[in-house]
This record gives structure tokens, sequence and C-alpha cells, in this order.
């Protein structure tokens, strides 16, 4: 890997490049390609079941993808090897759907753990810089909660601060909010916001549809292991454009009374 002091290569920071992905002998991602650019927040949204969550896995590398590669910061994932890909994962933060956080150790050791396991930093140091990201997700005095204790909310913020904790050059967010019920999905979407204005690198899935339009410059579509539509979300929620993703958006937008292009996130 680059050393730290070394200017960043010129080109996207992330580059996914022809994955495909099958399982069970089915195929669920063909010849998936997509960059990221450096700051960027991008938005993949499609029906369940249309690869999106299996998108993010193989770019992390928690599933191998059968053909094709992905590249952060000009670096391949499949030269590194079995051996060296833990290294690869470092770079990549991944937020689940489900939180994964462990019941025994209080939210202050759930972000401390991987910097003491992963990166061998001292305890002291592990617990300061974890109650320190704590506190940028809004979570200080709540460091010796467990995760009984917490919110759902609450604990997805947890999850965020242990993947930030670990400077990921760019982080995977795979429906932060689908798990929480809807007074709690702003507290985590505010959180969102403050990492992309901050400049973090970010690819997310999510039907959050205002709130994706607002921070995005790019919505990809994807149904069927394919990305099958990408633009700015002007173009593709505008009603005029006739896009699959707009007649996609608008079928659960319109539960709430909402238009999908006037969508907007709630305020802090």
């Amino acid at each position: 890997m680059r050393t730290p002091s070394s200017p960043p290569p010129p080109g996207p920071l992330l580059n996914v490049v022809g994955v495909s992905k099958s399982l069970g002998g089915k195929l669920l991602l063909d010849r998936v390609s997509l960059s990221l650019n450096r700051g960027e927040l991008k938005v993949l949204i499609g029906p369940s079941g249309g690869g999106k969550s299996t998108l993010l896995q193989c770019i992390h590398f928690l599933l191998a993808p059968d053909e094709g590669d992905v590249f952060l910061d000009g670096v391949s994932a499949r030269e590194m090897g079995k051996k060296n890909i833990r290294s690869f994962r470092q770079e990549i933060g991944m937020i689940f759907q489900d939180f994964n956080l462990f019941d025994h150790l209080s939210a202050q050791n759930n972000v401390a753990i991987a910097l003491r396991r992963v990166k061998k930093i001292p305890k002291k140091e592990a617990l300061e810089r974890a109650r320190l990201e704590l506190r940028r997700v809004g979570l200080s005095g709540k460091e010796e909660l467990y995760p009984a204790q917490l919110s759902g909310g609450q604990k997805q913020r947890v999850s965020i601060a242990r993947a930030l904790a670990m400077d990921p050059k760019i982080m995977l967010l795979d429906e932060p909010t689908s798990a929480l019920d809807p007074e709690l999905i702003g507290e985590v979407l505010n959180v969102i916001q403050d990492l992309s204005e901050g400049g973090m690198t970010m690819l997310m899935v999510t039907h959050q549809v205002g709130f994706a339009s607002h921070l995005t410059e790019e919505i990809l579509f994807m149904e069927n292991g394919r990305i099958t539509e990408s633009g700015p979300p002007a173009l593709l929620l505008g009603e005029a454009s006739r896009s699959r993703t707009y007649e996609f958006c608008s079928k659960f937008m319109e539960i709430s009374g909402r238009d999908p292009a006037a969508a907007r996130p709630s305020s802090k």
C-alpha cells in the first residue's frame, strides 16, 4: 500500500471493474462497473434482490468476486492475495443494516476493540479515540452503555463511530436506516450528512430517496444484478424523465404522499 506521505494517485478513489458474482447457481452480479471520486457520495437504489448488498460485500471482499476486480487508490484487491486482503479491508468502512455490535461490550469498547486487536493500539489510546468518535456521532455520555441500553439509532451511530475510528478511505453503507423506527431514522441520516459535508467518500444503499437526492450528484439504479440507470437526481427523479428510477421510487413515496423529486432530509 502507498505510504501516508505519498500523494494520492490520479483518478477515482474507488474503481469497480466488471464484477460478477454467483451464489447457489444464481447470478447476483453481472459485470458491474462503477467509480467513486474522493469526497463523493453515490447512492444505490433498486428493488430487493437486485444485487446492491452483494455488490457492497464484493467491494469489501467479504465475498470474492467470480470475475472482475476492485481498485482502491489504484491498488487491486485481487493482487493483494488472501494473505494481505485484510489490510485492503481496513481502508473500507462497512456499515450494515443490523449494527453488528458485541452485546457484552460497552459502546466505547465496541469502538475500541478493532483499534486494539487489528491496529494494535494501546488500550488507553484506543479508548480515548473511541470517546472522540462517539462524540463525533453525538453519543457523548453514552460511552459506558451496552447495546441493550441503546436505541436502534444509537446502536447504528456506534457502528458508524467504530468504522470511523479505523480511518477508512471510503465508507460503504448498506441500508443503514432500514432496521430503525421512523422517529430514529433522522439521527442517523444527520450523521451521514455531516460525514458527506466533511468530505467522506461514501457509497450508500438506501430507500431514503429525499435524503439521497439532497446529498448525491449521482444515483445508480440497480436491478437484476446490473446498474441499469445512472444520473443526477434532478434527471432520474423528474416525472418527465419516465425513468425506471422514478417509476420505482414513486411507488413507495406515494404511500406518504411525497414527490420523489421534491423530498428533502429532515432538519437537525
